[in-house]
């Protein structure tokens, strides 16, 4: 039986089929879930204590050594929208399939990478990857765990219970890629760290396969001309900043520019101008995107300060982040249960005061000192901030819609890390610059903060639309 929408779900005017608890095993179904976005988030991190290694392999320039990260990086979150869209168009599960197929052979392609520009390209094809399966993987937990309390007054888990383990797994695939980056490159080399990935992705493809049915697509349209626009403009601001070209920097603005009046004009927006008046969409974005410069500039610049200025092997790299991964995903997991803004805005306080701390490092620096202390800190707020953002950025949102919000706020964070990582490989070229890189990062939580205590401070209206 189809599900009328009652509200704003879109041009085709049907809600897409929601699977029963009795239908789909959720806990077993998130799990196979939560490992795709697991995978996706270490792919991020896990190369980035095996960056010398890559660079003494290959033979790469500092400069080319930072597409190894902004290629993925970069292709993920540029083609997220589209990858969003695409999710609600032609169905969730398809589009999981999809783009999971095509990280599996990318990271395969990555690990045997015969130079750098075949590694770079390979890297920016499992972005591709990424940006298909991962808004369809968050929209499919949407669907499988329905906003407000269990059916029937079960025990079974909430949408906020969901959403914090899928935060939890978030924040530990990003702390865990540093530390099984380290063992895989000092034990089996740099290419180890991508032809893990291989089975991982082939694991959480065929367990949903076996636990998640097939959701009805909703159909309609897509903006080809805001995807094109929206992609290239990205592009070449990402490519500005790095490569410091201000043609290709006033090029970006243009086509931004573009895309945001193609917004307000489209038929079939790519970014629906209804989902940033949604509950508190767009604040959470805003927030999300400075949040992700702060996440990728750290995992980048830390291992290389780590290794290069304190001469750690990348095992003693990876292992000396544990406290850091383990902080990440306890916070993560208790963030459901803290007051909302409130525990938002001191988790971003702590993490600015970790990246401080980690501003003030010796080049002598010790473990016990110089790093202990901050990587708490840093960890307890990465991991309430993405859970708490990540429930704001998809709070409220129709059904129909809710690929399209996975898009957006996984859009958002990996945008902001790329521009993040461009701004911060610009001003702190060298990992001898590396108070510079870790107060820059500081300063953006300080941003982050600032942004979160003024865009939220208010509680903005919420229309919960009826989904049955």
């Amino acid at each position: 039986m189809r599900h009328q929408d009652t509200g704003e779900a879109g041009e085709a005017g049907w809600m897409p089929r929601v699977p029963p608890a009795t239908e789909t095993r959720q806990g077993p179904a998130l799990v196979a879930l939560a490992t795709a976005q697991f995978v996706v988030v270490l792919s991020t991190s896990i190369v980035n204590v095996a960056l010398p290694a890559v660079s003494g392999g290959l033979g790469l320039s500092a400069g080319a050594l930072s597409w190894v990260v902004n290629a993925y990086v970069l292709a993920f979150g540029a083609l997220l929208l589209p990858g969003g869209r695409f999710a609600d168009l032609f169905g969730r599960l398809r589009m999981f399939v999809a783009g999971t197929t095509v990280f599996a052979l990318a990271s395969l392609a990555a690990g045997l990478a015969p130079n750098a520009a075949a590694l770079i390209a390979a890297r920016a094809a499992q972005g591709v990857g990424a940006a298909l399966l991962a808004p369809a993987a968050l929209a499919l937990v949407l669907l499988i765990f329905p906003p407000g309390p269990v059916p029937g007054g079960g025990a079974g888990m909430t949408r906020g219970a969901a959403l914090g383990v899928w935060g939890a797994v978030s924040g530990a695939g990003g702390a865990a890629g540093v530390i099984l980056g380290g063992v895989l490159t000092e034990w089996y080399g740099w290419r180890a760290v991508y032809l893990v990935v291989v089975p991982l992705a082939a694991a959480s493809l065929g367990a949903t396969l076996l636990l998640v049915p097939a959701d009805r697509p909703t159909g309609g349209g897509l903006d080809l001309v805001g995807a094109i626009t929206s992609t290239a403009g990205l592009t070449a601001v990402v490519y500005a900043l790095t490569a410091r070209q201000p043609l290709a920097a006033a090029a970006g603005l243009v086509l931004l520019a573009a895309f945001a009046d193609r917004q307000r004009r489209a038929r079939t927006p790519l970014v629906p101008p209804r989902l940033l008046r949604t509950g508190r969409v767009a604040a959470a974005n805003l927030a999300m995107t400075l949040l992700g410069a702060v996440w990728v500039g750290l995992f980048y610049f830390l291992p290389l300060y780590q290794q290069q200025v304190l001469g750690y092997s990348a095992l003693a790299a990876g292992l000396t982040q544990l406290p850091l991964a383990l902080t990440v995903v306890a916070a993560s997991t208790l963030a459901p249960r803290l007051p909302g803004r409130a525990g938002l805005a001191a988790a971003l306080t702590a993490l600015t005061l970790g990246l401080g701390w980690l501003a003030l490092a010796r080049t002598d620096g010790t473990f016990a000192v110089d790093l202990l202390g901050p990587s708490v800190l840093v960890g307890a707020g990465l991991g309430v901030a993405f859970v708490r953002l990540t429930t704001l950025a998809t709070d409220g949102v129709p059904a129909a819609d809710s690929g399209l919000a996975g898009g957006l706020v996984n859009t958002t964070r990996q945008i902001g890390g790329a521009l993040g990582l461009a701004l911060l490989t610009a001003a702190a070229p060298a990992a001898a610059d590396y108070r510079t890189a870790f107060a820059a990062t500081a300063v953006i939580a300080v941003l982050t903060t600032a942004a979160v205590l003024t865009t939220l401070s208010s509680p903005t209206h919420h229309t919960r639309r009826n989904r049955s």
